[in-house]
């Protein structure tokens, strides 16, 4: 009897660059993004295309008017939220970076989102209070920063939303290594305590999605704030 090799299951990154092609094709303004900050040497772990369209449709199913984001770097997420706001919105987004922020700054000027954005450098952890000072409330908050600091920038997040606003943190499952309870690196017990602060906040409802494509095996976590 003739034995037949089992097929050959595609890679995630092809499948990946399918679903971008059709479902999110970039455009010269995104695809300038990734190339500038690529010249710039910044890391190369901006969101995919598929995941900024996920955000982009978060923000319009949220109708969001005001959008806050925690980690700038090239700007690519940034283009993908601003442009699902109205003619009347705004969004702020905080880069601890100088460096990085300069290159999201003319990445967002050439998407000609630069009235509609605001970059804010520093630690976010010290513009968090200036933005909750001067009164910001948000619809919708992208967290996708240091990864240590995401309990804190969700107790930030719950504090600058209403009921009704969504909060989404970025790589959540690192490699699936966030399972490890007795990790002691610092991105695995920021992730883990950032989830468990999810499960026990009395104000949110969250899930978390794994995903696999052309950045490897992570994931992301999705938060409805509640009365």
């Amino acid at each position: 009897m003739t034995s037949h090799p089992e097929p050959q299951q595609p890679a995630p990154a092809a499948v990946d660059a399918y679903l971008s092609d059709l479902l999110a094709p970039a455009d010269e303004a995104l695809a300038a993004a990734l190339s500038d900050s690529e010249a710039a040497d910044l890391p190369s772990i901006s969101v995919t295309a598929t995941n900024g369209k996920l955000l982009h449709l978060l923000a319009r199913i949220r109708g969001a008017r005001r959008i806050l984001e925690i980690g700038t770097l090239g700007g690519y997420s940034t283009i993908w939220l601003a442009r699902a706001l109205p003619a009347d919105g705004s969004l702020i987004t905080l880069e601890y970076s100088p460096r990085h922020a300069e290159v999201a700054r003319a990445n967002i000027a050439r998407a000609g989102l630069d009235k509609v954005v605001e970059i804010r450098v520093g630690a976010a952890l010290d513009s968090l209070p200036q933005v909750a000072d001067e009164g910001h409330v948000f619809d919708l908050v992208f967290i996708d920063a240091d990864k240590v600091n995401n309990p804190n920038y969700l107790d930030w997040a719950v504090r600058l939303t209403r009921p009704g606003s969504v909060i989404v943190v970025d790589n959540v499952v690192r490699d699936g290594r966030v399972i490890d309870a007795g990790s002691t690196q610092p991105d695995i017990t920021g992730t883990r305590a950032a989830l468990q602060f999810l499960a026990d906040h009395p104000k949110l409802e969250a899930t978390a999605i794994q995903t696999v494509g052309a950045k490897g095996y992570d994931g992301f976590a999705v938060a409805y704030v509640q009365e």
